[in-house]
């Protein structure tokens, strides 16, 4: 929930902090709110530096997948760093709120390695052993893999994903979903088609700025 309100001491020194660590990285604040935003086209990083119930700042690091469209900000991976960091006084929380701020960038740095193209996602997720009851991280590494060309380790995560008990009508849905992705895994280019269309529409529903969507290796 973006607050709108007279910005307290706590978010002033938040922002000017944010502004020296994460904007020389071209990641950008969303409005005037504590979230800021690194947009790499087909996966947007996500940094929230939540207030908590007294003056202060969590951090929040990670990102979301835009290949699953919505029009709300999430985590598909990633999340809390460290503890609350309370305001006590101006000069303790500018200190405290810098290394918040450094550690979010470290983060950043690392996640754009990591996530750098489509198979070195893939990868990255593939490597992580398929777990039931982690639903999504099942399915968004069978579309990672799908994208890759990798059918084969695509269909694997979908049947993890149709293995899951659709307890709940979402389930259902995204499992047909799953069923027909999987199917469309053998067509490396149609998957392609496919995940570019409903990134675009995701990127529409966040309204980020247009953007051409490539999931070619550079």
């Amino acid at each position: 929930m973006i607050d709108m309100a007279t910005p307290s001491p706590a978010a002033r020194l938040v922002t000017a902090a944010a502004q020296e660590a994460l904007r020389p990285l071209g990641v950008r604040q969303r409005g005037r709110s504590r979230v800021w935003l690194d947009d790499q086209g087909w996966w947007l990083g996500v940094i929230e530096f939540r207030a908590g119930s007294s003056e202060g700042s969590h951090l929040d690091v990670g990102g979301m997948w835009l290949w699953q469209p919505a029009d709300y900000l999430r985590f598909d991976f990633g999340g809390r760093e460290g503890d609350f960091q309370r305001f006590v006084n101006p000069d303790q929380f500018a200190k405290d709120v810098r290394d918040l701020t450094q550690r979010a960038r470290t983060i950043v740095t690392e996640n754009r390695e990591r996530f750098s193209s489509i198979h070195a996602t893939a990868a990255g997720l593939l490597a992580q052993q398929s777990r039931g009851g982690y639903f999504w991280e099942n399915y968004h590494a069978a579309i990672a893999a799908a994208l890759a060309g990798d059918a084969a380790g695509s269909r694997q995560r979908f049947t993890a994903v149709l293995a899951e008990d659709p307890f709940a009508p979402w389930i259902n849905e995204v499992q047909q979903t799953a069923r027909d992705l999987s199917d469309l895994a053998v067509d490396t280019d149609a998957f392609r088609r496919w995940a570019v269309a409903m990134v675009t529409r995701c990127r529409d529903q966040l309204k980020l700025a247009p953007r051409t969507i490539s999931f070619d290796d550079a």
